[in-house]
C-alpha cells in the first residue's frame, strides 16, 4: 500500500510517501519537510499565526515534492494520513483541510492521526522493534514517558508538570542571548563547555519519580544571569552545565521506567532526541543495565510525515477510514 502522509502541527509542513504491506514495516520512498526557522527567528521562537500562514503558501508545494520523490502521482496513492492533534490548531487545520480535499477529490480513504503516536511509532521507520517497549517523547512540546504495548494502545506513565524540555532548552537560549531555535545552538555550544562548571539544581517530582519538571532549571539559569557571577560564566560553560542537568533530569526516569516496565527495548523520539548528549547518556544509561535505546536517525526526530504515514498505515491496512467531518484539536489526547 502507497500511503501519502500531511504533517503540519507547529511550524514545519511535511509530506511523504511509505510503501507497507505489514504494520510497523515500511519503506520510506520520500520525505520532505519545509523548514520556518528562519521565519520565526527574529521572535526567539515560534509565533503560530505565521506558521499557520506559511503553511496555507508551501503546504501543496511539498505534497507535490513528496510524490515526485517518491516517483509517483497521486494516483498511485491508495491512502491518506493526516495529523489532527495535538498541536497549533491553524496550522493542523492547513494540512486537515488539504488532506481532505485530496481524499474528497480522489475517494481514497483517509486517517487522522494523534501526532504523539507518530512520534511514538517513528522508531520503527528504521529499527525492528518487539512490543511492548518503553518510549520517551521529548520535543519542544512534550515530554512523556509511555509504554507502546501495541499499535493503537499506549500507556502513559510519566509526564512534564510544566514546561517541556524542549520549551526549556529555547527560553535558556533566549535568556543567554543564543537565538532560535535554541536546542540546537545550546548542543552545539556545549561541546566546548565544562558541564561541571556551573551548578545547576535537578527537579524532582514528588510522590512521582518517573513525572518531570524544567521550569526550575530554567528559572535558575535567569537567577544566575541576572548576578554579576553568572554574567561572567563563559556562554560554553554555563550551556553545557545547563544541558547535562535537563539530560539528568530525562536519564533517570527513563531508566526507572524501562525498569518498571520490564522493557528490553528504550526508544528515544521527539525533537529533543537530535540532542547528542542525551543520546550518549541514555544508550550508556540503557546498556548499563543490559537494555538496548533506539533512536530515529535526526530526520526523523523532528516533526516529519514519514512517521505520520506509518502512525496512520496500520488502520488504513485494515481497511479503516474518517468521516471528512474530523476536526483539528489543539489538546488531543492519545
Amino acid at each position: 500500500m502507497l500511503i501519502l502522509g500531511i504533517e503540519s502541527s507547529c511550524d514545519d509542513a511535511a509530506a511523504a510517501v511509505i510503501e507497507t504491506a505489514t504494520a510497523g514495516i515500511a519503506e520510506v520512498r520520500s520525505s520532505t519537510v519545509a523548514n520556518q526557522d528562519d521565519i520565526h527567528r527574529a521572535y526567539g521562537g515560534i509565533v503560530p499565526e505565521l506558521a499557520s500562514r506559511n503553511h496555507v503558501i508551501t503546504i501543496t508545494a511539498v505534497i507535490e515534492r513528496a510524490l515526485a520523490g517518491a516517483g509517483c502521482a497521486l494516483g498511485d496513492i491508495e491512502g491518506i494520513a493526516v495529523t489532527r492533534g495535538p498541536g497549533l490548531v491553524g496550522s493542523l487545520l492547513v494540512g486537515l483541510m488539504c488532506a481532505k480535499g485530496l481524499a474528497q477529490g480522489t475517494g481514497l480513504p483517509m486517517v487522522g492521526v494523534n501526532h504523539i503516536e507518530g512520534h511514538l511509532l517513528a522508531p520503527l521507520l528504521e529499527h525492528r522493534i518487539a512490543m511492548p517497549y518503553l518510549a520517551l517523547v521529548v520535543s519542544g512540546g512534550h515530554t512523556a514517558l509511555f509504554a507502546v504495548e501495541d499499535f493503537g494502545r499506549y500507556r502513559r506513565l510519566g509526564r512534564t508538570r510544566d514546561d517541556a524540555a524542549g520549551e526549556a532548552f529555547d527560553k535558556v537560549a533566549k535568556l543567554m542571548g543564543l537565538g532560535y531555535p535554541g536546542g540546537r545552538v545550546i548542543d552545539e555550544m556545549s561541546r566546548k563547555g565544562n558541564r561541571k562548571r556551573v551548578r545547576i539544581p535537578r527537579a524532582q517530582v514528588k510522590g512521582a519519580p518517573l513525572d518531570f519538571s524544567f521550569s526550575g532549571v530554567k528559572t535558575a539559569v535567569a537567577t544566575l544571569l541576572a548576578t554579576a557571577d553568572g554574567r561572567a560564566e563563559l556562554p560554553e560553560d554555563l550551556a553545557a552545565s545547563f544541558q547535562e542537568a535537563v539530560v539528568d533530569m530525562l536519564v533517570k526516569p527513563t531508566v526507572a521506567a524501562a525498569r518498571e516496565l520490564g522493557a528490553d527495548t528504550i526508544a528515544l523520539t521527539g525533537g529533543v532526541a537530535a540532542n547528542s548528549r542525551l543520546r550518549v547518556r541514555l544508550a550508556e544509561a540503557a546498556a548499563a543495565e543490559g537494555r538496548r535505546l533506539v533512536a530515529p536517525a535526526l530526520k526523523y526526530c523532528t516533526d516529519n510525515a514519514a512517521m505520520i504515514a506509518l502512525a496512520g498505515s496500520y488502520r488504513l491496512l485494515r481497511g479503516e477510514r474518517d468521516e471528512l467531518t474530523i476536526d483539528a484539536e489543539a489538546n488531543l489526547a492519545l
